[in-house]
């Protein structure tokens, strides 16, 4: 490997501090950064910091899906004709790159030189070229982001049918490797600034270790896994590949190399959980790589509440359709059926318990509704608020139960019309919570970016403009031969990711991009509570229990205590009747302030929290209506209490009421 080559960066000569964020030295020849003015440092009068948070990007994806699916590098020590060069099997017009006329349309073709023309990619519509450019992401921070995601990701049987590999499907050895590569870019940046810690692009592993790079007026970078087989957990004909052990051995592997936020299914169901689907032609695809990894296609049934997975896709897709074995065709599906039969199981569960206890953040966009709707369901009981919507896959009628918990959402990197009308949505929520807002490019990940709205709309991005804080102007931007303009461009790659917030003010207004000016410190809010979370006493761990009824049964107890035995594979149950209840004695008063209940398939579909000093005066804390068995958690303004009890006044079935366990706890 030739080291690289570093030159006087522009300027330099000229005075004697260029300031701290001008490298002292930069690759000759490179890409421009077209902003000018010192980045902002600090926090503001309260205290917190600021700036936007990219929830959602994938810097390294051309390391994964062996290594040819995406064309470019992120950075380079032979420089930037070598980092942005295209990839030999798009010569010479581009028809052989299959990945991008299947995922794009048309016939696939395109001008293949990068460096230094660029005249076709990269592109809004191009989905296999380099857009994450270790100069491009430097602008972004430039232009005002303070928090990025870099989201290690693959998909084994992509890379597997994929025509061009030079490496291993293996997912996690991807993961790995796409982590050091990112280290690698650290230590690249660092050495332009004069040695290790002193660059901008800095990889945190702490949400202190965050606030002191923002303070500092750097960018802070968390590492994610957005992959479908995680620690090996595929299904085969609905049988795992992985166990409790493969699950923790690979926790621990992750949180080792720094990773933070997590996804445990992506793409196709596995032996963790259910997928939200795919629309479109893409979905069939993506259904037929389902196929190809777990021999079973998606499964569909009607949806238990107003959440919804997404349609799955029912136009054609040839080229992936043929890679089915003779005889199998892709599935119809009953339009009214619109969710995964597939929920979280119970390794998926395991798996979401050993990222609670690792202090990790779960990424619910992907999970199937059920899946996520049982992931929802755990977080509760726990308190914990460790949650993120980073891309718009989750469903938006969950977001109110995400704030609640604490969690942190981020919007898909849609037009600046679709983005700001989907902001307005749930505006009202984030004044309620008062949270900031992010995004999710998604760049690198296959997905599509904003297109140009056209230089002729009436309310164009300007050149040059401000930076939201007003401390940089922000011009048009450079690489090679080709300056970008996002009004005929579109967001082509990741340097234009300010233009795009400009956009985004023209059309939404300052109202939208402060929000997201307010992403950063929201976003460390939820992993620092992360952090600090405690799993709370369960006061009724062992406590002596009574019930109005116990069902009998000469070969198996469901005596009140198997409610509080700490077994989830014993259960309370009452007789099959409406009005009864489960009464816990605490042992002495102390305050109650959360009620867990984990019910069998016999459930309460009308029933109340009720808590008493005395056993005899009973007070009303909680109570629903429409329950739905499952996980419920109770939460309540803190009582003083030496009972509680659990009273059933409607059944959700024919039987009792059956717990499997009841948790009481004063946090």
């Amino acid at each position: 490997m030739v080291a690289m080559a570093l030159g006087p960066a522009p300027g330099a000569a000229a005075e004697a501090d260029p300031g701290w964020w001008n490298p002292t030295a930069r690759p000759a020849p490179d890409s421009q950064i077209n902003v000018t003015g010192e980045p902002f440092k600090g926090t503001d009068a309260q205290g917190q910091v600021r700036g936007f948070v990219d929830a959602h990007d994938h810097i390294m994806s051309n390391e994964g899906f062996g290594g040819r699916l995406i064309c470019g590098k992120a950075f380079s020590d032979l420089g930037v004709a070598d980092a942005l060069k295209d990839c030999p099997e798009h010569y010479p017009d581009g028809t052989l790159a299959i990945f991008d006329f299947i995922t794009k349309g048309g016939d696939g073709k395109h001008d293949p030189n990068g460096w230094p023309t660029f005249k076709d990619w990269p592109a809004h519509d191009s989905l296999t070229h380099q857009q994450n450019y270790y100069a491009w992401i430097e602008r972004a921070w430039r232009g005002g982001q303070r928090v990025l995601v870099n989201d290690l990701v693959t998909n084994g049987v992509i890379c597997s049918v994929y025509f061009f590999k030079d490496r291993s499907c293996d997912e996690m050895t991807a993961i790995r490797l796409e982590a050091q590569k990112t280290y690698d870019m650290q230590a690249y940046i660092d050495k332009m600034y004069g040695g290790p810690g002193k660059g901008w692009f800095r990889i945190v592993t702490d949400s202190a270790q965050a606030r002191d790079v923002i303070q500092q007026g750097k960018l802070a970078v968390i590492l994610g896994v957005e992959t479908s087989e995680p620690f090996g957990c595929k299904q085969i004909l609905d049988i795992s590949q992985c166990s409790k052990e493969d699950i923790d051995r690979g926790l621990d592997e992750l949180h080792r190399i720094g990773v933070r936020s997590m996804f445990l299914c992506h793409k196709f169901d596995n032996a963790l959980c259910g997928v939200r689907f795919d629309e479109g032609a893409l979905g069939t695809a993506i259904n037929v790589g389902q196929f190809l990894s777990t021999g079973t296609f998606w499964k569909t049934e009607q949806c238990a509440g107003p959440q919804h997975d997404n349609p799955i896709g029912l136009a054609a897709a040839p080229s992936a359709q043929k890679e089915l074995p003779a005889g199998v065709s892709v599935p119809s599906y009953a339009a009214g059926a619109q969710c995964n039969t597939r929920g979280l199981t119970d390794l998926g569960e395991y798996a979401v318990r050993g990222m609670m206890k690792r202090k990790m953040m779960l990424e619910v966009d992907h999970m199937s509704v059920k899946a996520a709707g049982r992931a929802f369901d755990i977080l509760e009981s726990e308190s914990y608020p460790g949650v993120i919507s980073s891309h718009s896959w989750m469903d938006l009628g969950w977001t109110e139960r995400l704030y609640k918990l604490g969690g942190f959402a981020a919007q898909y990197m849609n037009g600046a019309e679709g983005f700001s009308a989907e902001a307005a949505r749930t505006d009202a929520l984030r004044d309620k919570y008062h949270v900031g807002y992010g995004y999710g490019t998604d760049m690198n990940g296959v997905g599509g970016w904003p297109g140009p709205r056209g230089a002729d709309t009436p309310n164009p991005v300007k050149y040059p403009f401000r930076s939201t804080d007003g401390g940089s102007v922000i011009d048009r931007q450079t690489t090679g031969q080709r300056t970008w303009d996002l009004n005929t461009d579109g967001a082509a790659h990741y340097g234009l990711v300010p233009d795009w917030i400009e956009d985004i003010r023209q059309v939404g207004g300052q109202g939208v991009v402060d929000d997201l000016f307010k992403g950063a410190e929201s976003y460390l809010r939820t992993w620092g509570a992360s952090e600090q979370h405690k799993a709370g006493v369960n006061l009724a761990a062992g406590a002596p229990a009574s019930a109005s009824s116990a069902e009998w049964n000469p070969f198996v107890s469901y005596a009140p205590g198997r409610a509080v035995d700490g077994n989830t594979n014993t259960r309370w149950a009452s007789d099959w009747s409406d009005d009864q209840w489960l009464r816990i004695d605490l042992g002495s008063p102390g305050l109650v302030k959360r009620v867990t209940l984990d019910w069998e398939r016999a459930y309460g579909k009308s029933y109340r929290i009720e808590v008493s000093a005395d056993d005899v005066n009973w007070q009303t804390v909680w109570s629903t209506t429409s329950g739905d068995g499952g996980l419920d958690t109770a939460q309540f303004a803190g009582v003083p209490a030496r009972y509680v009890r659990v009273h059933g006044v409607g059944r959700g079935t024919q039987w009792g009421y059956s717990l499997h366990e009841v948790g009481v706890y004063s946090s």
